[in-house]
């Protein structure tokens, strides 16, 4: 008994996928610093608070997509092993049956809401608070879930990139300073512009898939070869806007710290463009480093701010 629980335990927290909840946290540290660094307030209970919101989001949105992309991770299963692509498998795997997947989302979304209450009307963190929220969890929730579905729209990378750009940034100082700061909409940019990136490489592997489940997601629309010459023009433009960052006022030291981001984005390019797309070992690798770009583009604004 107790086995089959550390095994329920196991196959939940892999559910989860904790790890890619940080690409949601850096953005919120990143407004929350940005507010004692420009208006020298911070409320640790309201940080918390908002942290704790943005992790259900994140939570909500990863379960769901578990969930509601069942079908379809099954076939990617068996087309390749790729850890950044096809779900978390736990599902597949038999760990956990799908309901939970959905209850669990479900749950996570109705907690962050009264949380979103609480610092509204609790807190006094502003007027918008809620909306805020409300924006990232109606895209998150609804990213996998019918009949919004915007994974197959077309679109969805586009409400991911503001989601995991603007939206963490922003609505972290908001809620610390009851305003938003112009330097947010630029520092927003690469930072969208490679959170969608991260989810432009990561269907690739799933290509296959997603077409015979009818999965029009942007890289389907598009096909491999358009996509790939998106990839490549979105992150040579966020490399540009975070090389251009001192000139809106953002410390110059976010160049030196972004330097060794820079070469591995540069590293993504080149493998892009000699086709290594269509090879699956060196497709796994090189998103874990796409994923590294992005978390390093926050830490660097991070540490420039520190």
């Amino acid at each position: 008994m107790q086995n089959s629980n550390i095994e329920k335990l196991r196959g939940w927290i892999g559910l989860s996928r904790p790890p890619f909840h940080t690409v949601g946290i850096l953005p919120f540290i990143l407004g929350t610093i940005l507010a004692y660094r420009i208006n020298s307030t911070i409320s640790i209970e309201i940080f918390l608070l908002g942290v704790l919101g943005v992790i259900l989001i994140m939570l909500s949105t990863y379960h769901s997509g578990e969930y509601f992309d069942y079908s379809g991770d099954i076939l990617s299963n068996q087309l390749h092993k790729n850890k950044f692509a096809g779900g978390s498998r736990m599902l597949l795997s038999g760990k956990l049956p799908p309901a939970i997947a959905f209850w669990t989302s479900v749950i996570a979304l109705i907690i962050a809401a009264t949380i979103g209450f609480i610092l509204q009307f609790v807190y006094k963190t502003g007027p918008y608070t809620l909306l805020l929220g409300l924006l990232g969890a109606f895209s998150g929730f609804f990213y996998s879930t019918p009949p919004v579905r915007l994974v197959k729209r077309g679109i969805g990378e586009i409400f991911i990139g503001f989601c995991y750009g603007w939206l963490p940034v922003a609505s972290s100082y908001y809620i610390q300073t009851g305003t938003i700061h112009p330097v947010i909409h630029w520092l927003a940019i690469p930072i969208g512009l490679t959170i969608f990136n991260v989810i432009l490489l990561n269907e690739f592997p799933d290509y296959a898939a997603d077409k015979a489940t009818g999965k029009k997601n942007l890289l389907n629309r598009l096909g491999k070869k358009n996509g790939n010459v998106l990839y490549v023009t979105f992150s040579l433009l966020a490399s540009a806007t975070m090389l251009a960052s001192p000139f809106w006022g953002i410390p110059f030291k976010v160049v030196y710290f972004y330097l060794p981001i820079l070469i591995i984005s540069l590293f993504i390019i080149v493998m892009m463009l000699r086709g290594k797309y269509e090879d699956k070992k060196m497709m796994e690798i090189l998103c874990a480093l796409n994923i590294a770009v992005n978390l390093g583009t926050s830490m660097a604004y991070i540490l420039a701010y520190i």
